[in-house]
């Protein structure tokens, strides 16, 4: 069964409530990109009039995590995911609808390959950017996902 933007938002109804609720949603996966888009409400705000931070951060872990797990869905093996680390900068106000972009596909494919080849677990680090209605970047994070293949 192949990952959908609708597959995968009915997902995070039922196992990301938070995600879902806060008005995360995926909109765009093919190979190599990954798009999220979320709005800014009342749920989902900070005191100084923008999104809560937390928020953004879903967001962006999505936009990389679909890739990966789509990635990993299509290989037919049993393999592990995780978040090992992550960073990120904001750089204004997330108002509006903000807009997360990942166009790293081509690094899970290699890293999938390699955990495949070798047996070892593999980290990559990807990297989403969040944008305004303008085109004005918002934030920016990285997440260092680990992938191995399990026995």
């Amino acid at each position: 069964m192949e990952i959908t933007p609708a597959k995968l938002n009915t997902f995070l109804l039922f196992k990301l409530p938070s995600a879902y609720l806060t008005g995360v949603r995926l909109k765009y996966l093919d190979e190599k990109q990954g798009i999220v888009t979320v709005k800014y409400r009342w749920i989902n705000q900070n005191p100084f009039n923008s999104m809560f931070w937390a928020v953004q951060g879903m967001a962006a872990e999505l936009t990389t995590g679909a890739l990966v797990m789509s990635k990993i869905k299509k290989t037919g093996r049993n393999i592990s995911m995780l978040v090992a680390n992550n960073n990120a900068s904001f750089l204004k106000k997330a108002t509006g609808r903000i807009t997360f972009k990942c166009e790293q596909g081509d690094l899970v494919d290699t890293a999938i390959a390699k955990a495949i080849e070798t047996g070892e677990g593999q980290a990559i680090w990807m990297n989403a950017i969040g944008r305004n209605a303008d085109g004005i970047e918002v934030s920016n994070f990285n997440f260092e996902w680990t992938i191995k293949v399990k026995s």
